[in-house]
Parts: structure tokens; C-alpha cells; sequence
């Protein structure tokens, strides 16, 4: 069984720093394909609890890759290239 933590009623699932780099990867996946309809359909509960884990997972991601590669167009100077062009 995997390791849960409790937070009153809530679970939060495993801590990201004791997921390995494929876990890690999963979660995240998963998460983000989740946040639209818990935007618009789930309780206020959901949603914070759904912030909350989505933080914890794309903080880790950060932590473990300070140097991923960013993309130009994915900044402000990119988008006000793509904006004047």
C-alpha cells in the first residue's frame, strides 16, 4: 500500500521528494489533465486541495531541474515578439 499523509480528512498522496523521476512525471501528467474540470466542477475543497498538490509537485520538478530548458517563446520578450510580428 502506498504511503498517504493525513491532513484531517484529506489525502495528499506521497510526498513528491520520495517519488523517483518517472513517479514524478506521472503525477504531474496527471494533475494537469485533471485542473480544468476541477476549475469548473469540483467544491471549493477540491480546488484548493488540487492547488495545493500541484504546487507540491511542480515545486519538486523546479527543485530537481533548476536548469530545464526554457523555451524564448514561452517568456515576456517572447511574447512581445510574437505580439509585434
Amino acid at each position: 500500500m502506498e504511503e498517504h499523509e493525513d491532513r484531517g480528512t484529506t489525502m495528499t498522496g506521497v510526498q513528491p521528494d520520495q517519488l523517483d523521476d518517472q513517479q514524478l512525471m506521472k503525477e504531474l501528467e496527471s494533475i494537469h489533465r485533471t485542473r480544468h474540470d476541477t476549475l469548473l466542477h469540483g467544491s471549493s475543497e477540491a480546488l484548493r486541495t488540487h492547488n495545493e498538490r500541484m504546487a507540491q509537485l511542480e515545486g519538486e520538478y523546479l527543485r530537481r531541474h533548476p536548469r530545464r530548458p526554457v523555451v524564448s517563446g514561452r517568456t515576456r520578450d517572447g511574447a512581445r515578439e510574437r505580439g509585434s510580428a
